[in-house]
C-alpha cells in the first residue's frame, strides 16, 4: 500500500512539441495532496510550459493530465472554468492590473464568478489582504504605489481569493531583496500550513526551494528525471543536478538546511 496521500495532479505520458522542437517527451509526474512540490530545471527546459499545461492554458501534443481526478482533455470550456476555481496562481511579476486598485485586483476572481454582491466581495477581498499581511489602508492603492514585496502579497491574496485547493507559484521570490524574500517565504509557509494547500512551485532560487519544498521534481532531458525529497534528489548522478545543487550557492543553501534540521532535532 502506498505511503503517499492521494494525488491532486497526475501527469502520464505527456509530450509537448512546437513544430520539430520537442519540449517534453513521455513526462510523468504526480503532485500529492498537501505537499509543496518544487519544479526545477535549466533555462528552456519547459518548466513554464508544464505549469501552463497543468493550468489547462496549453494542451500537450500527447498524454494525460488529471487535476482533482478530472482529465483536462475531456473538459469543455465551461467545465474547465469551474475546475480553475479550485486553483490559484501567483505569476512571476505579480501580473496585477495597473489601472485597478489593490482591492479591485484581489476582488477580480470573485467578480468573475457573479455569485456575490459587492459588499461580500469587498469583505472577502479585505480578509485576503489581511491574511497576507496587508491592511485596509493598502486597499485603495494602485500597483505603481507598491513595493516589490507588496506586489507579491497582493498577487498572493488574489490567488487565494476563491479559497483554492491547489496554488501555483511561478518564481514567487524573483525580484525581491534577501530580507523581503525571506519574509515572503515565511508567509507562504504559514499559509500552506494554515490552509492545508497543495502547492506547485517553479523557482530557480535555491534558498526558496530549500526553505519550502517537500519534494523536488527535476526537469531535464525532456522529462522528470527524479521527483523526491531534496536529500534524495542530490544523490542522483546527473549533470544538471551536480551543477545546480552542488555548486557554491547550492552547497550554501544545503548547509542552511542541515543547520535548521539540527536545531529542530534539539530538545
Amino acid at each position: 500500500m502506498s505511503d503517499f496521500p492521494p494525488a491532486v495532479i497526475r501527469i502520464t505520458g505527456l509530450s509537448t512539441r512546437f513544430g520539430r522542437h520537442v519540449v517534453h517527451d513521455n513526462l510523468q509526474l504526480s503532485v500529492f495532496r498537501g505537499e509543496i512540490l518544487c519544479i526545477v530545471g535549466g533555462s528552456g527546459s519547459g518548466k513554464s510550459t508544464l505549469l501552463r499545461e497543468m493550468l489547462g492554458l496549453d494542451r500537450p501534443a500527447e498524454g494525460r493530465i488529471e487535476v482533482l481526478g478530472v482529465a483536462l482533455s475531456e473538459l469543455g470550456t465551461e467545465h474547465m472554468m469551474v475546475l480553475r476555481r479550485h486553483s490559484g496562481v501567483l505569476y512571476q511579476r505579480g501580473a496585477l492590473f495597473s489601472a485597478l486598485t489593490v482591492l479591485e485586483n484581489v476582488a477580480l476572481p470573485l467578480r468573475e464568478l457573479r455569485s456575490f454582491d459587492e459588499e461580500v466581495i469587498r469583505e472577502i477581498a479585505l480578509l485576503q489582504l489581511q491574511r497576507v499581511g496587508l491592511s485596509s489602508s493598502d486597499a485603495c492603492k494602485l500597483p505603481a504605489e507598491l513595493s516589490g514585496g507588496m506586489i507579491k502579497r497582493v498577487a498572493l491574496a488574489r490567488a487565494l481569493a476563491l479559497e483554492p485547493r491547489i496554488v501555483f507559484l511561478d518564481e514567487p521570490t524573483a525580484g525581491l531583496d534577501p530580507e523581503s524574500s525571506e519574509t515572503f517565504v515565511e508567509l507562504i509557509r504559514e499559509l500552506h500550513r494554515e490552509l492545508r494547500l497543495s502547492v506547485v512551485m517553479v523557482t530557480h532560487d535555491l534558498d526558496t526551494l530549500v526553505a519550502l519544498a517537500d519534494r523536488v521534481a527535476v526537469l531535464a532531458d525532456q522529462r522528470i528525471i527524479v521527483a523526491a525529497p531534496l536529500q534524495e534528489v542530490i544523490k542522483v548522478v546527473h549533470p544538471f543536478i551536480q551543477t545546480y545543487f552542488m555548486g557554491g550557492r547550492g552547497r550554501r543553501a544545503l548547509s542552511a538546511l542541515g543547520t535548521r534540521a539540527a536545531r529542530a532535532a534539539q530538545p
